[in-house]
């Protein structure tokens, strides 16, 4: 009996260190979640996705996981997670979907300043180069999410305030492929029902996923 008491009480001051030093065992957050339904499917039956030179892509990676190919040709897509292991999935597919959705944005903001010698010159539209045909081909042609005026309206305001390291601008100048994803994932939630404070929190989070380098302590980038 004794015997058996000790060994309780070493088994116990085990896990008790274990979890006083951060060993033990923790469940993966999720990070973001939101209804994808189909839409990979839609970017490639668009052209927007070229499904060779995707495919071709991520071969070179070792290839694409069952779960990147439900996300990327899946037909009801409940949940769209994005995680430390699938955040450069969905980097590419939030891009594509950024690029090629018909928004304001990106036919009347800073994209289609005449300085800057026109929409293509920009690493988020000419570093896609996984398309079928002109990358502009698809630029803000494709009604795949169409939003209300408010919807719209709480895209423009928080894209303004979300910035990324990479090139300090913020999600309502999307010019780099981060840029671009981001304004994806903020029409997507806008399109279902988030609030100011949820994409805010939300972008924060991705970005710290994406910038993993960078400490965040706001959504917006100062870095």
């Amino acid at each position: 009996m004794k015997n058996k008491l000790k060994e309780i009480f070493y088994a116990g001051l085990i896990i008790l260190v274990a979890l006083t030093l951060g060993l033990a065992p923790v469940t993966q957050k999720e990070i973001f979640s939101l209804k994808w339904k189909n839409l990979g499917l839609q970017l490639v039956e668009a052209g927007v996705i070229d499904q060779e030179k995707f495919e071709n892509l991520y071969t070179a990676r070792g290839g694409l996981s069952e779960s990147d190919k439900e996300m990327l040709y899946g037909r009801n897509n409940r949940d769209f997670k994005i995680t430390p292991e699938n955040s450069g999935m969905a980097l590419h597919m939030l891009w594509a979907f950024g690029l090629a959705n018909k928004n304001p944005i990106l036919e009347d903001g800073p994209m289609m300043d005449p300085r800057y010698g026109g929409a293509e010159n920009f690493a988020s539209t000419g570093g896609w180069t996984l398309a079928k045909g002109s990358t502009m081909d698809h630029y803000s042609m494709h009604s795949f999410v169409t939003l209300t005026d408010d919807e719209q309206a709480l895209v423009e305001k928080v894209s303004k305030g979300i910035f990324r390291p990479c090139c300090k601008n913020s999600t309502f100048f999307p010019d780099c492929n981060h840029g671009m994803a981001m304004l994806g994932l903020l029409e997507l939630m806008a399109s279902q029902g988030a609030t100011e404070d949820e994409m805010n929190q939300k972008a924060q989070e991705v970005n710290s996923l994406w910038f993993p380098q960078v400490e965040k302590k706001s959504a917006g980038c100062a870095a």
